[in-house]
């Protein structure tokens, strides 16, 4: 079994996604080493912290350029939540910021409702509740689930971003990280 990289920016939910991670047997390291990120077989960009702080880590580390390396070259990636909406071109989180570019679409604030979004939502058309905690949604072309009318899953190529946090989801999240890493 391969380890597993979780991509340090400088904040995120890295000990949650490790904690997961090792729930379905998978160990796995922190890192924002470019090679490090190139050459792992799975990758996750996680989720929690600012869009701007985020992207300013990336690009610094050569983290951001590695990533975009690795979706070129087919590798598998997860994107939580914040990690999602970095992989966008741009979101207006924080005055504006260009994303990884990963995926075409945006990330904007919520309108109306709860904001931020907390709780537990059924993701159609998967049928299961997962546990989602934002304040920023996506708008991709590039969707395949969503949850009460906001896009909790997008799809491009070998990179797969979730809205909703697999890591705090119960047995359905512990369940989906298993799926994504099944191939690998």
């Amino acid at each position: 079994m391969s380890e597993v990289v979780v991509v340090d920016y400088g904040a995120g939910n890295t000990r949650s996604v490790r904690a997961a991670l090792g729930h379905v047997g998978r160990s796995s390291v922190v890192s924002s080493d470019p090679a490090t990120i190139e050459e792992a077989d799975f990758v996750v960009l996680p989720g929690v912290g600012s869009a701007r702080s985020a992207m300013e880590h990336l690009n610094r580390t050569g983290a951001a350029q590695a990533l975009r390396a690795r979706f070129a070259g087919g590798g598998a990636t997860l994107g939580i939540c914040l990690g999602l909406q970095i992989a966008t071109e741009t979101t207006d989180e924080d005055n504006g910021v260009l994303g990884l570019g990963l995926i075409p679409g945006y990330a904007h604030r919520i309108n109306g409702g709860r904001v931020p979004r907390l709780g537990w939502a059924v993701v159609e058309p998967w049928g299961e509740a997962y546990y989602f905690a934002h304040s920023y949604a996506v708008e991709s072309v590039d969707v395949v689930a969503t949850a009460d009318g906001i896009i909790a899953a997008v799809q491009r190529g070998s990179f797969l971003g979730v809205q909703f946090h697999p890591e705090k989801s119960g047995d359905a999240g512990l369940t989906f990280l298993e799926q994504c890493l099944s191939p690998v």
